[in-house]
């Protein structure tokens, strides 16, 4: 039996790590090669992709795509983890804080933002991860980086006691850490901010109601459908650009030599990358149109 091949879209439960999802499906699915696009925090729900296979190779491309989150913040009190697994570090016994002012604040995010990310996060200052450094005690200084926030908009406002639990919806670029967003709210309406809860609910182009739980894929692989449900690798990255060769030109394009790009389609621009296929429709490969006007491969799938 052939080795599984495609993007898995996996519903991640609370409670484990995007490395204990992968665990977990290597175990049902009794495989090795498995890899996932974006880790997600422990207590995070939401939408994992997990690549299969050789379909490994496009894990890079599938992390640059945009994800989109459903977030509650709660407005008057903020934690050291910037979500309420961390300690409570300020709270505002009362908050005055209209709709209005919050959806003005909402809409001031949209666009490119600078982020400083959290302590409690796994970049890497030093060769050590943050997380690393604030189990220890300490707080280093961190640079800022850029992210972009596509929408963002206020879904729900309740009540918490004297507290209000604002929920939004934001689409955003990689990179970008929801906690922090949620202080950054806070503090842009005066106010200390916590993440309560967060939920990814779109990721690389496939939304929760497209991913299967870990349920799911023990049911399948008993009942042997999954493969039904899995995402051909070349249509995970169809944000990509799309090229076909004549066939007389598929031999040297799987063999990794460079080609002439004559013929090449007007929608790939040059120093770009994208995606090879022969007449008959097969994925080819990734490659990429030089400036000197050769088609160089980047990635090739040699075909079954």
């Amino acid at each position: 039996m052939s080795e599984l091949e495609g993007v898995l879209a996996v519903y991640k439960p609370a409670g484990f790590t995007s490395h204990d999802v992968v665990a977990k499906v290597r175990r049902i699915l009794g495989m090795k090669r498995i890899g996932h696009t974006g880790t997600l925090d422990p207590q995070v729900t939401g939408v994992l992709p997990l690549c299969l296979g050789r379909a490994t190779r496009v894990v890079e491309y599938i992390q640059e795509l945009p994800k989109e989150y459903v977030a509650t913040l709660r407005l008057g009190m903020s934690s050291d983890t910037e979500d309420l697994t961390g300690t409570i570090t300020e709270t505002v016994d009362e908050v005055h804080v209209t709709e209005e002012e919050i959806l003005s604040v909402l809409a001031s995010f949209k666009g490119v933002i600078s982020q400083v990310p959290p302590m409690y996060s796994a970049v890497k200052v030093g060769g050590k991860r943050l997380y690393e450094l604030a189990r220890e005690g300490k707080t280093v200084e961190r640079k800022s980086r850029e992210v972009e926030i596509y929408e963002i908009e206020m879904t729900d406002m309740t009540w918490e006691g004297n507290h209000p639990d604002i929920t939004f919806r934001v689409l955003c670029s990689k990179g970008t850490y929801i906690r922090t967003l949620c202080v950054d709210i806070g503090r842009a309406l005066g106010l200390p901010g916590v993440m309560v809860k967060l939920e990814r609910t779109m990721s690389a182009g496939i939304s929760a109601s497209h991913c299967l739980t870990l349920e799911d894929i023990a049911t399948h692989k008993e009942a042997g459908t999954l493969e039904d449900h899995l995402i051909a690798a070349d249509e995970a990255i169809s944000h990509m650009p799309k090229h076909t060769v004549m066939d007389e030109k598929k031999k040297a394009a799987l063999q990794g030599q460079r080609l002439s790009s004559r013929f090449i389609a007007p929608e790939v621009k040059s120093n770009s990358q994208f995606r090879l296929y022969d007449l008959q429709g097969g994925f080819l490969g990734i490659y990429e149109l030089e400036d000197t006007g050769a088609i160089a491969p980047v990635k090739v799938f040699a075909q079954a």
